[in-house]
């Protein structure tokens, strides 16, 4: 086997790239990746700089990995922050680490594409071993693997990798017929709390208009960045993404995405992205101009549940954080992350952290699960 890095995901063809991770999961297709680099959103300047790690066997594409060289923490979703401190106040230093993850996108999914009918443990095992080969040569620190599947953090931890677990909020569907008929599992208090949210918009004169992407118009893009970028500012913050990295997914990728608009008076007042493949919608980006009561919550949730059940989709995957999710009927959700840190008396450290972690994370998810707002049956 040979093991390769690339400095952009331009160096392999999208095909071959495809026909190995696939087009069910959006965020590890080639067309998204791509639109990220080329558009500047992820670059050296962003601090993305990307090694993409490729393995070949008899000049086969057998394996891949999307990886980055990170001189900071933002954009991951998985805070390391005190551990970066920690290094800083005993004189080292944490930055360069490598990061398996998709910048900004919190949402769980393969993250090493091993070609089927091979060991995948072995191939996993051979990534590791490169990456500590190397480590001294590219001068990191560590190796973090974020929002990988499950069974892909268990491979990860039988390797060594100490394992972080975090929550998020997902909604399952279980037949549902209409939004109504999903309102049914719920306690009557939440019911009529949800009731009285979408009653709010039609009493404010909002309404609602779904766009799959060959329908969205180059107005209609740019509209939905002023919001998209609105959300940002109002936290003094600069948004991750620019314009450049929508209008080109719009061209490559627009089956897999979905827009809604709230529209008041004939003009648009709010609207959320979402990308959607075959079983999931994935709740992106969102924003807004001026504050309705229950906007929010009607934009980014409601109308997202109704897309699922009239799609039959099985799961709304509504990103990172978010309490209030719970009462509106989504469930917590355990995701995890996997690190490996050179240095051994950090590890150790990072170890015992996280074992005191692991059993807080495991605490409040029991806590949240007492939160739902279903029926007691349920």
């Amino acid at each position: 086997m040979e093991v390769r890095l690339i400095n952009s995901i331009s160096d392999v063809e999208a095909v071959c790239w495809n026909k190995l991770a696939g087009s069910k999961y959006p965020f590890l297709r080639h067309e998204f990746l791509l639109a990220l680099e080329q558009s500047g959103s992820v670059s050296e300047r962003s601090g993305w700089i990307p090694q993409h790690l490729l393995i070949y066997s008899d000049d086969q594409l057998i394996a891949l990995m999307p990886l980055y060289l990170k001189f900071h923490s933002r954009g991951e979703y998985v805070f390391d922050y005190e551990w970066a401190h920690a290094y800083e106040r005993n004189g080292f230093a944490y930055y360069p680490k490598w990061v398996t993850s998709i910048p900004f996108t919190p949402c769980q999914g393969s993250r090493i594409v091993i070609r089927e009918g091979l060991n995948e443990l072995e191939i996993m095992q051979h990534i590791l071993s490169f990456l500590k080969e190397k480590s001294d040569h590219y001068n990191t620190s560590s190796w973090h693997c974020l929002f990988p599947t499950s069974q892909q953090a268990e491979m990860l931890s039988t390797l060594g990798l100490s394992i972080r677990q975090d929550i998020q909020y997902h909604w399952f569907n279980r037949g549902y017929r209409d939004f109504t008929d999903f309102l049914e599992i719920f306690n009557a208090r939440n019911r009529k709390k949800i009731k009285r949210e979408r009653r709010r918009i039609t009493e404010q004169g909002i309404e609602f208009r779904q766009l799959t992407g060959p329908e969205i118009s180059e107005a209609q893009w740019q509209v939905f960045f002023q919001f998209y970028n609105i959300t940002y500012l109002k936290r003094g913050m600069q948004a991750y993404l620019n314009f450049d990295f929508f209008t080109q997914i719009a061209e490559s990728m627009a089956d897999s995405l979905m827009l809604i608009f709230a529209i008041k008076n004939n003009r648009y007042v709010g609207a959320a992205l979402s990308f959607v493949d075959e079983e999931t919608l994935y709740g992106r980006y969102w924003g807004c101009q001026e504050e309705y009561k229950s906007l929010h919550f009607e934009t980014c949730y409601y109308q997202g549940l109704d897309y699922c059940i009239a799609k039959g989709l099985k799961r709304f995957d509504s990103g990172a954080q978010g309490e209030h999710k719970i009462t509106r009927g989504f469930e917590p959700v355990t995701t995890c992350s996997a690190h490996w840190i050179k240095d051994p008396r950090f590890s150790a450290a990072i170890v015992r952290f996280l074992g005191s972690e692991t059993e807080r994370v495991k605490e409040y998810k029991q806590y949240t699960e007492s939160l739902l707002p279903f029926k007691q049956e349920q």
